[in-house]
């Protein structure tokens, strides 16, 4: 991979230009409005949600956050 790449004013053929379609880093960093509160759940479900989150490298809490979310969003 050390192989230097050696440019040329060759033509590129046609191109086509496309729009921005990425979100602006003021998109990406907000803060979603939340309120904390307690549950107790079953253990059964926490170890599921733990697990899924584990190997999706993520928060097991963001997870069930996202499906509560989800559902309610659906059923409004």
């Amino acid at each position: 991979m050390s192989k230097k790449i050696k440019y040329t004013d060759e033509p590129i053929g046609k191109v086509k230009i496309v729009p921005d379609f990425l979100p602006s880093p003021d998109d990406l960093a907000f803060r979603d409005d939340t309120v904390k509160v307690t549950i107790a759940l079953s253990r059964s479900s926490v170890e599921f949600f733990k697990r899924e989150a584990k190997k999706r490298n993520t928060q097991y809490q963001k997870m069930i956050r996202r499906l509560l979310d989800a559902y309610s969003a659906t059923h409004q």
